[in-house]
């Protein structure tokens, strides 16, 4: 399906036949009328064919939280995305395992996370590195974040041009996730480009084989693994290397399940976050009314905070594997069937979130979307990420009167992030 042409128009085709799983719809933004039809025709819906395989979306609000809180009958160890561990085509993976054969290294059979665990290890990893988002120590990094925020501000070319996914949302995210891990603060640009290379497919643009882009993960996973052996021979401190190195639940972990695990958290710090802020500006900009009240009433900017991260989604899906037959709707998921809960079309259910496909930045009740999960998977660092955009917009606030967007932005080829390569802007001092 993939090298067909590409039918924005879901009603072109037979309900049977619609696949959502379509990077390109995604990098199009046109996977909003399909999730529309499928929220009124089947918001339990089975698809045959897609490239990666079979699976059910369910796409309605309360459906998805019915899911996402019940771990026992709807498993995350088989993966969590519609593509399996990373993300890959069951064709790449195939691929990367017989590259491994006969290599003296140890194999690439992908990687392991704790998101994609059960209890009762997954609560056992989980809480060893959660710690590092609680209410105490958020409250120190306050005034970092601040200071960073600022500094990036200040260094804006004024009425110039420029992307702001590099220059604002990537910087800020990427400064604060070495702080996090600790991580020499002049090599940070590595953590994004680790990011990149955990949720893009190769061949779009960002590694051209699954080849390159194992060898790069390795490469990740050997600079890691350095920092990992200066923190275990010292006295455990507050930074999530240590955290891990120390924890009784992760400091016998195997190479690919460290390495699967930094992704994890590399991805949640980064890719979330500063997606939710060019996301912001992006929707600012094309709802005009709503940028107005916020520059007449920036206290509006935590609530405001909510209602972006809820617009954007950053992570369109989250997906579970049946342990048993569920009927749902009156449709039958089979024990073994890969169900996608699509974060992104929950989000604007009418059913659930009144007059959802509009952008209000004084919504009542924002802060109550799915875009951080439920249940035992809810994002650990939901609080962080709500932080750094409400840090990051007041400092906005105080300096420019619009962050006006000036050409069509590029979004990412995926079904899993939902985010922007490319957002131009011009600021404008008040």
């Amino acid at each position: 399906m993939s090298e067909q042409r590409l039918i924005l128009d879901p009603y072109e085709l037979h309900l049977d036949d619609l696949n959502v799983a379509q990077p390109r719809l995604f990098q199009a933004d046109a996977h909003w009328r399909y999730f529309d039809r499928l929220r009124k025709e089947a918001p339990i819906h089975y698809c045959r064919e897609s490239d990666y395989g079979p699976y059910w979306s369910v796409s309605r609000y309360q459906d998805i939280f019915a899911i996402d809180t019940d771990h026992q009958r709807f498993s995350s160890a088989s993966g969590i995305t519609v593509g399996g561990a990373g993300g890959t085509k069951p064709a790449q993976q195939s691929a990367q395992s017989a590259s491994d054969q006969g290599n003296a290294k140890p194999k690439w059979n992908g990687f392991s996370m704790f998101i994609a665990m059960d209890p009762p290890k997954h609560d056992l990893q989980r809480a060893t590195v959660t710690g590092v988002v609680a209410p105490p120590n958020l409250a120190l990094m306050e005034d970092t974040i601040r200071s960073r925020a600022a500094e990036i501000l200040d260094n804006l070319p004024v009425a110039e041009e420029f992307n702001w996914v590099d220059r604002v949302s990537i910087e800020l995210t990427t400064q604060m996730l070495a702080m996090l891990f600790d991580f020499p603060f002049e090599d940070r640009w590595k953590l994004t480009r680790w990011s990149d290379l955990a949720t893009t497919q190769p061949g779009q643009g960002v590694v051209e084989s699954p080849e390159q882009r194992r060898a790069e993960l390795l490469e990740c996973l050997e600079y890691f693994t350095h920092l990992w052996n200066e923190r275990v021979s010292a006295p455990p401190k507050n930074d999530l290397i240590s955290m891990l190195a120390h924890g009784e639940a992760t400091k016998d972990m195997s190479p690919f399940e460290f390495l699967g695990n930094l992704l994890l958290l590399i991805v949640g710090g980064n890719d979330t976050t500063r997606n939710s802020i060019s996301g912001g500006v992006l929707a600012l900009n094309e709802n005009p009314l709503e940028y107005e009240k916020l520059r007449a009433d920036p206290a509006v900017i935590p609530n405001m905070v909510s209602e972006i991260i809820r617009w954007q989604t950053p992570l369109a899906h989250m997906r579970r594997t049946a342990t048993e037959d569920v009927t749902l709707h009156g449709k039958t998921i089979k024990s073994g069937d890969k169900v996608v809960m699509w974060y992104v079309s929950g989000n604007r259910d009418e059913t659930a979130i009144p007059r959802a496909d509009e952008f209000l930045i004084d919504r009542r009740k924002a802060r109550q979307h799915l875009s951080f999960g439920f249940g035992i998977h809810r994002c650990m660092g939901n609080r962080l990420a709500e932080m750094q955009l409400r840090i990051l917009w007041q400092e906005i606030h105080k300096r420019f009167s619009f962050v006006e967007v000036v050409a069509e932005p590029t979004r990412t080829y995926s079904t899993f992030v939902k985010g922007f390569s490319n957002l131009t802007v011009k600021v404008h001092p008040f």
